[in-house]
Order: structure tokens, then sequence, then C-alpha cells
């Protein structure tokens, strides 16, 4: 994978179980998958390893089959802003992709995480020949634009729990991360990154969530109990 040269050394094929994880891979015809199996690769970010950076071109469809990213951008004072955490199942940059445009935003490995690449050129060939991998990116596209539009909401929030809550309900995404399921592995440290927090606001607000039966902290992670909860910002009113 080019956006690293590092990681482009580290890349290898998928095994059958990775490619199993993979969503979008069961949606394509006999010969569409032979082509993805063939330009698919995957490698391991080390935590704090840039997957992709601001300014450089587009060369991979990238997606997280374990581990924990991080979307961001930096401005011209050097302040960094976080978009979102991209946990497992989750594939990102399709516009990018599709316009084979240079990145907008840095996308950095959280925690030690597996990122399988697609080659943008088999990207755009199954847009030209696959129904199925149409409708996933369609989805894809119409999904992050309500994620953007709510996470705008949230940057807009003043009380830290609402904040924390609704964050932390864009991780369970079923559509956009479906490698998620019910439990999130991810720390308090990690999670504060993404809101923006401190940890130890985040761990209150955590702790009331757990008081509220909306969620369950358990080691390595959080289980959601109630994502309709979790998503309100009536939550804590």
């Amino acid at each position: 994978m080019q956006t690293e040269s590092a990681l482009h050394l580290r890349r290898r094929a998928l095994t059958a179980a990775e490619l199993d994880a993979i969503p979008w891979i069961h949606l394509l015809s006999s010969l569409e998958r032979e082509r993805a199996v063939e330009e698919l690769k995957i490698a391991d970010a080390s935590p704090g390893e840039y997957i992709c950076r601001m300014g450089r071109p587009v060369t991979y469809w990238f997606g997280v089959v374990d581990g924990l990213l991080k979307m961001s951008s930096d401005n011209a004072e050097g302040q960094t802003m976080t978009f979102t955490g991209v946990p497992p199942g989750g594939w990102f940059g399709e516009g990018t992709a599709m316009k084979r445009e240079t990145y907008r935003y840095n996308i950095q490995a959280l925690r030690k995480s597996m990122v399988a690449g697609l080659h943008v050129d088999t990207f755009h060939w199954l847009l030209d020949h696959s129904i199925g991998f149409n409708r996933f990116v369609m989805n894809q596209l119409n999904e992050r634009l309500g994620q953007f539009i709510a996470a705008r909401e949230i940057d807009r929030m003043t009380n830290p729990d609402i904040r924390v809550a609704r964050s932390l309900a864009s991780l369970f995404n079923p559509v956009l991360y479906p490698g998620v399921g019910e439990v999130l592995r991810i720390t308090q440290q990690e999670l504060a990154y993404l809101v923006g927090l401190s940890r130890q606001r985040v761990n209150e607000a955590l702790t009331a969530l757990a008081a509220q039966d909306v969620i369950k902290v358990e080691y390595g992670g959080l289980r959601v109990l109630d994502l309709q909860a979790l998503r309100s910002q009536m939550v804590f009113r």
C-alpha cells in the first residue's frame, strides 16, 4: 500500500477468514470476487502509524479488518481536528477514490490494526461491472453524509456527556461498521482522543451511561445495551 512505504512493504494477501470479514466481498459475482481477491492486500499498522496523509494521491480504498483508526485533519495553525473513528468493518475514502483526488484528511492507527486495501483501479473496475458493489458504495456515501451532519451537530454541543454518548453511538453504526456488533474494543483514552475531551471527563460520562443501563463497560471495551438511547441527546436531560 503506497500511501506509506513501510506499510506498503508489509502488505500480503488476505487469509480466508480475513476475506470473510469484508462486508462487500459477499455481494460480488464469482468473476468479480476473483478479480477483487487478487488485488486485495492487508498489512498490520502500528499505533500512531499513518494509513493516509493529507495531500497524498489516492492509490487504495481502505478498510479496517481489526483495530481502530482515527480520521483527522490539521489546519494552518497546526491544530488537529478529529472527524471520527473507524472501527472494524469500516471502509473509508470512497469519495476520494471515485474522484482520484488527493486526501483531505489523515488516517492514523490508534492501536495495532489490520488494514486492508483495494487498488483504486480495481475499485473503479468494480464500479463499472458490479451492481452489488455500486449499491454498497452508494449506501456508504449516504450513511457517511448523515454521519458528518451528526458530527457537526456534536461539535456544537456544550454538554460533554451528550458529546460522548452521540460520538460513541456513531461508532456502532451497523452500515458503516458492521464488524463492531454489540461490543466495541476501545479504551477510555482512545475514546477521549476521538471525542476531544479528557480521559477523566469521558470516564464520568461512561459511568453515567452505565448507571442508566445504556452501556456496559467491559474489560478492553464497551457493550451497547440501548443503541437508541445512546443516539438520543435526551439521555441526560
